[in-house]
């Protein structure tokens, strides 16, 4: 598998749909997708890979099958977004949230759905996205 493209990922109905390139066949690119869950390990879908077992042609392709899938077997339907404030950062995916005023996230690696978040609270969306970049940077430059 290769990296999860988190930069072109789509929130629907409590999910949040991430394509990525499952393989190439004649110099053209296969898709498909995970998805993470609003209602995390309460759903069947969460962290699950391609539920539907149909593959894309492109990024587009593949992100209609997976919310037409979603569609037809959906667990729940969320009318609030927890997937909106999201950020890419040097391919990781880091997805902030706000509670009583203080701020916490979650941050996947480029590879993988498994979240590596610390527990910690934070004041402001600022003081979290630059204690996560200062992290990702701190591991960037020791990967080099």
């Amino acid at each position: 598998m290769s990296r999860l493209l988190y930069e072109h990922s789509v929130s629907y109905k409590g999910y949040l749909i991430i394509p990525f390139v499952f393989g190439k066949a004649d110099n053209y690119e296969i898709y498909s997708y995970k998805l993470l869950s609003q209602i995390c390990h309460k759903s069947q879908f969460h962290k699950a890979e391609n539920p539907a077992g149909i593959y894309g042609s492109s990024i587009d392709n593949i992100i209609d099958i997976a919310e037409q899938h979603l569609d037809t077997y959906l667990e729940f339907v969320s009318h609030r977004d927890n997937f909106k404030s999201r950020y890419t950062y040097r391919d990781h995916l880091i997805i902030l949230f706000q509670e009583a005023g203080k701020y916490f996230y979650d941050h996947y690696p480029p590879d993988s759905l498994n979240n590596i978040a610390a527990p910690k609270l934070f004041h402001s969306e600022y003081e979290c996205l630059s204690w996560i970049k200062q992290g990702v940077d701190g591991l960037h430059t020791r990967h080099r």
